[in-house]
């Protein structure tokens, strides 16, 4: 376990654990959280040992978002130049890690806590968590790509209720919207996630960075687009060695020993 005062970092089993640790402050986030937190996504894309990133809270709150304290002194940086500098860069980093990147909601996830949990490639989250877009409370917009990628979660109708009214959703019907994965019930929530982050860790992780990026391009594609960088990815995923041990798992009846090659 690697730690500072406002991020923890642990690697076991291939999963790299990345820990918002400010439960007093409901893990809000300030410029020493979101520089560690870049460097520990660069770390974890070039470490071959980490084969599965995890993203999570400690204490009642998964993420609060910014910390206000930090823009409302007589010298704080303008909000759009700590967007720009801390938050945009984070979640480029997720998108483009070539690992699965799962964020585990264990409490509330608000303003841009929420987007950067969305920005993950799955969200789960305790059955007591929720979500809210809390910008419009304060007179701001959405950032951390809220705008983004809750439109294409959701629908736009809901999405721009949500971010007009600020209202909560709650982790169950979070999932009944469908911008989430799954809940988990808040006694089972951490054992159900490591299960989760363990299986996604000793999967064939070259095809699923394969997937995950055509998946980024997903809605910018034509369909002919989107075909024509299938058959692109799957040539890939076809010469890696991970194919070739799970079709000779499959024909041997044994359980494949995929090593992300």
């Amino acid at each position: 376990m690697s730690e500072t005062s406002s991020l923890l970092f642990s690697l076991e089993a291939g999963v790299a654990t990345i820990r918002f640790n400010r439960p007093q402050v409901f893990n809000s986030v300030n410029k020493e959280v979101a520089l560690a937190l870049q460097q520990r996504l660069r770390e974890c894309q070039q470490n071959p040992e980490v084969r599965a990133v995890l993203l999570t809270g400690t204490g009642k709150a998964f993420c609060a978002g910014q910390d206000l304290a930090e823009i409302t002194g007589p010298d704080s940086p303008e909000v759009a130049e700590i967007v720009e500098q801390l938050y945009n860069p984070i979640v480029e980093l997720i998108r483009a890690l070539d690992k699965p990147v799962v964020a585990a909601v264990n409490g509330v996830a608000a303003g841009a806590g929420a987007n950067l949990a969305l920005a993950c490639d799955i969200v789960v989250a305790r059955e007591s968590a929720s979500f809210i877009q809390a910008f419009s409370k304060i007179g701001l917009i959405p950032d951390s790509a809220g705008t983004y990628f809750l439109p294409r979660l959701i629908g736009l109708q809901r999405a721009t209720a949500l971010m007009m009214t600020g209202d909560k959703v709650s982790a169950p019907e979070a999932v009944q919207i469908g911008m989430i994965y799954k809940t988990f019930a808040d006694d089972q929530f951490d054992t159900e996630v490591d299960a989760l982050t363990r299986k996604l860790a000793a999967m064939p992780t070259k095809g699923l960075a394969y997937t995950k990026q055509l998946l980024n391009g997903t809605f910018a594609n034509t369909l002919t687009q989107q075909l024509r960088a299938e058959a692109d990815y799957q040539l890939r995923a076809g010469s890696t060695a991970d194919y070739k041990e799970g079709v000779s798992a499959f024909m041997e009846k044994r359980q494949p020993t995929f090593t992300g090659q």
